[in-house]
């Protein structure tokens, strides 16, 4: 595999160099000419995504050594080797050619298409490998996902019970009723840690690594994304205090919030505003007695109704449109429920409306109001102004690890389903996995959702070291969320017309998946990052 490897990065160095000489003005990127270049750079984010998975793909395959993840790894690294040839794939009905990245067909023989090259990819990721993947999964089960710590297999074993037991049989009655998360499932979740997995344990937290955070939150999602989610708003919550808070805002909010006995969420959009934070328009005004006073908009926040917590980021110097003027609040509002007919929000000053979605629900998401709505002094996170952002972009590279680790879940949940109906729905005598292009689609989705996988850990191992992970975050994100998608579309299509009803899990692991590229900063956003990161080197 590792001159499969040598031969991806030597496409990669060449695009590289190629589209950084394209951004550069003089000795740092244009944001400009990056804009300008805006497909060339992105294909780089992408392409360096693939490269980085195959590395980890192989890193894993050695150090677990079974055979069935070594077909696994190479088949994957053979495919990338392939079909980087015809362009690098940004997403749905965006292909960008390796000729707009100033790859020649020399390069390209010089790299990819070199013999031993092509015979590794005929080889290793012919459509019969997959069909012979496809089978293992359905009679041997998953490849081993390669930790090098027992714990975590126990945390694993510990949180798919819960989930086989307790969430699936509950996540389409959920989603087709559109009601919230029932509160025995957040009492279990409680009990068993997940909303202070990360917390230190000085704070009544468990004291975690992020590796073991996205094991459970893999296992949550692969039950019902909403569940996994819950934790996400919760991690987000403690590293804001943890990272930005006072001693005294710590010890208020940290145990509370490893209880569960605090719900939390974010409340850092504005309507047409999306990722540009610069520009956000709620205001936070002091007052004579160091109180603050919090007016306007914010939308699609999670969770709003049930939270007790809102973290609120809103803008304290008018003088100051960028980042700098931002601050950060810790603001209390009242639990409230829909599910027992509650009017939704009845704090001061706090009004909400309902946003209706497709899937991603069991939450609720929704537009707040805010008016005149009081805050205490003790509330500004830090009690330092203008500190908003910086403390805000320290949550990011967690938070899209975390979702990557969704997209893990999500995806698995669509692979275990379309092995499921493959094996029970019979056509023409037999089994519809018996048919190769069922059964591709099957050893496909094993290796893609793996690499996935190896990258989400990848991301949160260099966390647990307190090394700068945005790079590999945004990868993981990138590519973890793609295979959520193309697992859960290839699921539809297995199920045939019956994945189109809502009845069956399929179609809500569809609606749930195509969530994953839009939030915690869409992909577009995050490619765009990840290019930046690496035309800077």
């Amino acid at each position: 595999m590792q001159q499969i490897i040598e031969a991806l990065e030597g496409v990669y160095q060449r695009a590289h160099d190629n589209v950084k000489a394209l951004v550069f003005e003089g000795d740092r990127i244009s944001a400009k000419k990056l804009n300008e270049n805006q497909l060339a750079a992105h294909a780089v984010a992408y392409l360096a995504t693939e490269l980085e998975a195959c590395r980890q793909m192989a890193a894993w395959s050695e150090r677990v050594g079974g055979d069935y993840e070594g077909k696994v790894a190479r088949a994957y690294v053979g495919e990338v080797a392939r079909a980087i040839v015809g362009g690098i794939d940004l997403g749905a009905c965006e292909n960008i050619g390796l000729g707009e990245l100033g790859i020649t067909d020399a390069d390209l023989r010089e790299t990819v298409l070199q013999p031993d090259v092509v015979a590794f990819s005929t080889e290793h990721a012919s459509g019969q490998v997959y069909i012979e993947l496809a089978a293992h999964a359905r009679d041997h089960g998953f490849p081993n996902p390669g930790f090098d710590d027992e714990m975590l297999d126990e945390i694993r074993s510990q949180f798919s019970k819960f989930v086989d037991a307790e969430v699936i049989p509950q996540a389409q009655e959920i989603h087709r009723n559109d009601a919230l998360i029932p509160m025995d499932i957040v009492d279990q979740m409680s009990e068993l840690g997940v909303f202070g997995l990360t917390i230190p344990e000085e704070y009544d937290g468990l004291g975690m690594s992020k590796v073991a955070m996205c094991v459970v939150t893999e296992e949550l999602s692969r039950g019902y994304i909403g569940v996994g989610s819950l934790g996400t708003r919760s991690e987000i919550a403690a590293e804001l205090i943890m990272g930005g808070g006072t001693e005294e805002q710590k010890k208020k909010w940290l145990p509370k919030l490893a209880a569960g006995e605090v719900l939390s969420t974010a409340v850092f959009t504005e309507p047409n505003i999306g990722s540009d934070l610069a520009h956000l328009g709620t205001r936070a005004v002091k007052q004579d007695d160091g109180s603050y006073v919090i007016n306007g908009q914010k939308t699609w926040i999670t969770h709003a109704a049930r939270a007790d917590l809102m973290t609120v980021l809103a803008r304290t110097d008018a003088s100051e449109p960028g980042y700098r003027g931002l601050s950060m609040f810790l603001a209390e509002k009242t639990r409230r429920s829909r599910d027992a007919g509650e009017t939704e929000f009845v704090d001061e000053g706090l009004t909400g409306t309902e946003i209706k979605v497709l899937g991603y629900r069991g939450m609720g998401e929704y537009e707040l109001s805010f008016e005149d709505f009081k805050l205490p002094a003790d509330s500004l996170l830090g009690g330092q102004e203008g500190a908003g952002f910086k403390q805000l972009m320290r949550t990011f590279e967690s938070a899209r690890i975390q979702t990557a680790a969704r997209g893990v879940g999500v995806a698995q949940a669509a692979l275990e389903d379309a092995i499921l109906y493959a094996t029970e729905r019979e056509q023409f005598g037999g089994p519809i996995f018996q048919f190769p292009r069922v059964a591709r689609k099957i050893g496909r989705m094993v290796v893609r959702i793996q690499a996935g996988r190896q990258m989400t850990y990848f991301s949160a191992r260099e966390k647990d070291q307190e090394k700068r992970c945005d790079l590999e975050a945004g990868m993981a994100k990138l590519l973890a969320t793609r295979s959520a998608w193309e697992a859960a579309d290839a699921n539809v299509q297995i199920h045939g017309g019956n994945g189109y009803a809502e009845e069956y899990t399929a179609s809500r692991l569809l609606v749930d998946a195509r969530v994953l590229s839009l939030f915690e900063g869409a992909n577009e956003i995050q490619a765009h990052v990840v290019a930046r990161r690496l035309l800077e080197s």
